[in-house]
């Protein structure tokens, strides 16, 4: 067997790649395959952190924008989250992949609170660490949950699964002749304003030295693949 080059990760997941080919919600074959592809890694060896977006069911910044309180909004925002976060435990668990939920927001009953030594201790017993609810405030998006997680759990790398297969230099959905990026710097994505993770969680990323892979989690395999060393998307380092 191939040996894994990193140790432990923290996969983002973004609550959109969830949906699938859906508009809206969870696609159920679409989180059988994200939970497949964390089975995979974890019977490598590896340990597997995650956090978990909730665009899929509400966005904080979009509610604020509808004309809520942005506090308010990012509230929703977190908790949608959760729901995403117990559904990938559901999905996990029905593959015999130990799990535990760990909540930035208090609510024992369908979650651990968040207490970082609990959770390296869960990692360390070989269960999959689920967070989300962000980091328990508002303003602070999960890209920034994501980076201060990667760094409580001492992560070699996260990885930011997204529905496309690395940084581009345009949007490729707009533009045919886009170009992905294979290596790029932090400074190099703060200064063309590219849309990696936001500039909190990526302004932390470098002072901590953090490297960040972005790849598509559409595509076969790829987490088990970039976890064994395979070149694929983008390298942010």
């Amino acid at each position: 067997m191939d040996k894994p080059v990193f140790k432990r990760i923290l996969l983002k997941l973004s609550g959109e790649a969830l949906m699938g080919s859906l508009s809206y919600g969870i696609c159920e074959d679409t989180i059988k395959e994200i939970a497949r592809q964390i089975k995979d890694v974890k019977e490598l060896g590896v340990d597997v952190c995650t956090v978990i977006g909730g665009g899929n069911i509400f966005r904080g910044v979009k509610g604020a924008a509808m004309g809520m309180d942005r506090a308010s909004a990012d509230y929703m925002g977190m908790l949608a989250t959760v729901i995403n976060g117990l559904a990938l435990q559901d999905a996990l668990e029905k593959m015999d992949v130990q799990t535990r939920v760990i909540s930035a927001i208090e609510m024992r009953e369908i979650a651990e609170p968040y207490i970082r030594r609990r959770a390296l201790r869960h990692l360390e017993k070989g269960r999959v660490v689920i967070f989300v609810a962000g980091t328990g405030n508002p303003y602070f998006t999960t890209d920034t949950a994501a980076s201060l997680r990667a760094m409580e759990m001492g992560a070699d790398v996260i990885l930011k699964a997204t529905k496309v297969d690395g940084v581009y230099d345009k949007d490729p959905m707009v533009y045919a002749d886009a170009k992905r990026i294979k290596t790029i710097t932090y400074i190099e994505v703060l200064d063309r304003n590219l849309r990696v993770m936001d500039s909190t969680a990526i302004s932390m990323c470098m002072e901590n030295h953090m490297p960040i892979i972005v790849f598509s989690i559409k595509e076969y395999g790829a987490l088990k693949r970039i976890v064994l060393g395979e070149n694929l998307g983008t390298l942010v380092k």
